[in-house]
């Protein structure tokens, strides 16, 4: 069966960039001018952390050193490694411009026009805010350089093939609701905002399509792991976590100790996520996540 979806995936990707190729002037977006003040350290580091990028791009394992390329992200169609995000002129983001970083950040487009793959998860971090990006930059321009450029990406044909991501940043990339409830509370909209964009949580707990689209129809119903190694990811939606014993405490407590609210604990990439990322939250804001994923509309 995976044999077979790898093969339909092939042909589909092939297909893909033959109109990719052709649609290349029209659907690369142009950087554009933040509207923002001056980003602040404090609060581009403390979003980093929630947004799972120290994690990804930081061999940790492998004793990297930060933020200088992370371990390979082993799929059904190859490795994916996550690139220098180090001060490097040659090999990080040292000679970019804060709009260059902006527009990677939102829309998934190099400072030389070529397209990223969707495991960067740019389809969630467009909600990001022009003061989000500005704190962030702000951050990473603080990381000492690195001269040493991370691994390639290692990946068969076709999926090695990146111009068909252009249509598929414009035909299947996901657009969250990112918009506040007015008739909620503020933890409620503190945490959609984590869960729905910084955190990402609809890109593992959802299930794709056969081009790699999330299944909006289906958001955070769980999912095959597109990971090697790894099996289902767990259904989180209200119903789901309410059946399966789960408390807003217990969520709120599980992402900053790793343990579950049967006593077990997690493994796999969402023991990473938390080791990582949520587990450097401040308490406010993994009662937030909780309560948003307790709370929000089916």
């Amino acid at each position: 069966m995976a044999s077979m979806t790898r093969w339909g995936l092939s042909v589909a990707v092939v297909a893909v960039g033959v109109a990719g190729w052709l649609s290349l002037p029209l659907l690369a977006p142009p950087a554009s001018e933040l509207q923002a003040e001056t980003g602040n350290v404090g609060r581009g580091a403390y979003l980093a952390r929630a947004s799972g990028c120290i994690a990804c791009h930081t061999d940790v394992e492998g004793k990297g050193k930060p933020l200088a390329g992370g371990p390979p992200l082993k799929t059904p169609f190859g490795d994916f490694i996550a690139p220098n995000l180090t001060t490097d002129s040659e090999y990080g983001i040292g000679n970019w411009t804060v709009e260059q970083f902006a527009r990677a950040v939102r829309q998934g487009i190099a400072p030389d026009d070529s397209p990223y793959y969707p495991a960067f998860p740019y389809e969630f971090y467009r909600g990001f805010s022009d003061q989000d990006i500005a704190d962030l930059w702000a951050a990473f321009r603080t990381v000492p350089a690195v001269s040493e450029a991370a691994p390639a990406h290692n990946l068969s044909f076709p999926f090695n093939q990146r111009q068909g991501l252009y249509l598929w940043q414009n035909r299947f990339s996901y657009n969250a609701d990112i918009n506040s409830d007015d008739d909620r509370s503020e933890l409620y909209n503190r945490g959609k905002y984590l869960v729905e964009v910084a955190a990402h949580c609809a890109a593992c707990h959802s299930p794709r399509n056969l081009f790699g689209g999330l299944e909006t129809t289906a958001l955070y119903q769980g999912a095959e792991s597109m990971f090697e190694g790894e099996n289902q990811v767990p259904a989180i939606t209200p119903q789901a976590l309410k059946q399966n014993g789960w408390t807003e405490a217990d969520l709120a407590y599980a992402l900053k100790s790793g343990v579950k609210a049967d006593g077990d604990v997690f493994g796999g990439s969402m023991a990473e996520v938390v080791k990582d990322g949520t587990a450097f939250l401040n308490k406010k804001d993994r009662d937030a996540i909780a309560n948003y994923l307790f709370n929000r509309d089916d």
